[in-house]
């Protein structure tokens, strides 16, 4: 059995824990100092302690094998930490050491704990390296270990951001636009701890995989002061470097994201660039800052005008050259629109300039036109055919790829 000592854990710094003649004679020993399972090890190069539960599943590591005198190997998963430095050889996370002091025959151990600052620190710094290899597992038991520590978890999702945002070659990505959807669902849906960490282990997991095997792509550093039809003449022109730099000087004069929102909707809007993805950007990117809060305004604003600046524009291709005659006609009757009913089926079929047209044409509400379109896309997506999509001997105007059944 275990030996347990009584600690008062807000009081005691050093604690007796075992006689170094018994510890030589048996090898090992696990104590329960307070609430703290503690592996005691003697070998060739010294005593040391740790945790007695391996940081990757908490099997007992008291199971383990000691090679060269300080290398302790987790026979469940082989991890391999050096006890003398505190390295993990094999593996991810730190596995807790505590100082030894030996006292003639005395074995003492400092078990005060770091404070909550310091572990929170190397728990942002152990998620960093778990982006390497795109370890899960470790992200999760990171952001456990934040929120633990005291820190406000939503700061692994700062991080996060600033982290990879220069990693983007061409900026923003579904990582950044499904995060603001995953803490939106952390906030109404969230019962329990892991309702709580879920969403902020996808976040952060989806933007290590967007950025995994990237280079850094680092932004233009000139600043210019602020100009709306600057912006949006340089995102036109797709000169990243102008637009950076008239985002900056936004930035630096302290104008917001709803300040830059007509500029970069307008950007978004001119163009159906990306299939949309463009102006779903720029909404998510509001949400995100809203939520998170502005520190993370530079690295989202920096992605989302490179995006931007990179935008596929669909609207040059054939299938949608109506589109910007339609959006400025529907923009234009939208603040007099009727009641007409309008259904999903009404657009089943419809070529995409057909249906841009029925959109102006319609006297329905804004609303019911999203709900509208909305249900057509999902009809759409329910009974897409994909022998279709495969199909090579029909004409090119009938070409229908996965993408393309929200048209």
């Amino acid at each position: 059995m275990a030996l347990t000592i009584a600690l008062d854990d807000q009081t005691a710094d050093l604690v007796q824990v075992a006689s170094l003649a018994e510890l030589s004679e048996k090898g090992s020993k696990v104590i329960k100092v307070g609430r703290k399972q503690i592996l005691l090890w003697h070998g060739n190069k010294g005593v040391f302690a740790c945790n007695n539960r391996c940081p990757h599943e908490g099997y007992p590591l008291k199971e383990g094998t000691v090679s060269d005198g300080c290398i302790l190997t987790c026979n469940w998963h082989n991890w391999k930490f050096d006890l003398e430095s505190g390295d993990t050889l094999v593996g991810g996370d730190k596995l807790r050491r505590y100082p030894v002091e030996l006292r003639g025959d005395e074995i003492w151990l400092d078990v005060s704990d770091p404070s909550g600052n310091e572990r929170a620190d190397l728990a942002i710094v152990s998620l960093k390296d778990s982006f390497r290899r795109l370890e899960y597992d470790r992200m999760a038991r990171e952001i456990a270990r934040l929120k633990a520590a005291g820190a406000d978890p939503l700061d692994a999702i700062r991080s996060a951001f600033a982290w990879t945002h220069d990693h983007l070659e061409y900026g923003t990505t579904h990582a950044q636009a499904a995060a603001a959807d995953w803490l939106a669902m952390r906030q109404e849906l969230a019962t329990d701890e892991a309702d709580d960490l879920v969403p902020l282990v996808e976040i952060v997991g989806h933007l290590a995989y967007d950025s995994l095997r990237e280079q850094c792509y680092p932004f233009p550093q000139e600043v210019m002061p602020y100009n709306q039809e600057g912006l949006v003449a340089a995102i036109e022109e797709e000169n990243e470097d102008a637009a950076i730099a008239y985002l900056r000087g936004a930035l630096k004069s302290g104008l917001s994201y709803g300040d830059l929102l007509p500029a970069l909707a307008r950007a978004a809007l001119t163009h159906y660039a990306d299939f949309g993805h463009s102006a779903i950007y720029v909404y998510k990117t509001g949400q995100l800052i809203d939520h998170i809060g502005p520190e993370v305004a530079e690295p989202l604003l920096l992605a989302l005008v490179r995006s931007l600046c990179y935008a596929f524009r669909e609207d040059l291709i054939p299938e949608f050259r109506g589109y910007q005659e339609k959006t400025t006609a529907l923009a234009a009757n939208l603040s007099n629109r009727g009641k007409t009913p309008i259904t999903a089926a009404d657009f089943r079929g419809l070529s995409a300039k057909r249906a841009m047209a029925l959109c102006v044409e319609s006297k329905a509400s804004q609303q019911d036109l999203f709900d509208a379109l909305l249900g057509t896309a999902a009809w759409n997506m329910l009974y897409f055919d994909r022998s279709y999509e495969q199909r090579s001997d029909r004409p090119v105007s009938d070409n229908v790829g996965w993408l393309d059944f929200t048209v």
